[in-house]
């Protein structure tokens, strides 16, 4: 990890790998602000997600989560920030959040995600038949992706929330001292 890094845990993964329910905890552990950016765009924006991808498409949005990450990108530090499912798809996003902190992909099968993810209508791109294809074809494109965007991996199958945050902060912790 770089010295020059800010003192900031970025959350990466797909739909329901648990960004925003580990990261609210994990701030408050390691006295961080949390922060999670599908909040700061649906705020900024005035509209929900989904209502922002079926009037302006997909594209648009992603543009905006890039326009918010160049905003933050000089403006946070000590936080913890979930990001959306695929705001690291785009690789400038993704040197963008190295860049501003220690980045976390919680990575979930997609069992754990399809049942998590079972009753949610607020996901734009799961939308209509067939959740389980979307969700394995999503994860196939969306994994290496995750997976070179980040600074450590944290399985989060099986595991509680407590014990995925102390995971996160003993590899956060040691790279912070091992500087």
């Amino acid at each position: 990890m770089n010295s020059k890094l800010k003192h900031n845990i970025i959350l990466i993964g797909f739909m329901g790998s648990g960004k925003t329910s580990v990261g609210k905890v994990l701030a408050k552990q390691v006295s961080y602000n949390f922060s999670d950016t599908d909040q700061m765009l649906e705020k900024k924006a005035r509209d929900t997600i989904n209502h922002i991808f079926s009037i302006h498409g997909e594209e648009y949005f992603r543009n905006m989560e890039t326009d918010l990450l160049k905003e933050l990108y000089s403006n946070i530090n000590n936080t913890v920030l979930s990001t959306g499912g695929g705001l690291p798809l785009r690789e400038q996003n993704s040197k963008l959040l190295k860049e501003m902190g220690y980045v976390v992909f919680l990575k979930a099968t997609k069992q754990t995600t399809i049942k998590r993810l079972l009753d949610d209508n607020t996901r734009p791109l799961l939308q209509g038949e067939e959740l389980g294809k979307k969700v394995e074809h999503l994860l196939e494109i969306r994994t290496p992706i995750y997976e070179k965007a980040a600074h450590k991996i944290v399985a989060t199958d099986d595991k509680t929330i407590d014990q995925i945050v102390n995971l996160i902060m003993e590899a956060y912790l040691k790279q912070i001292y091992l500087k």
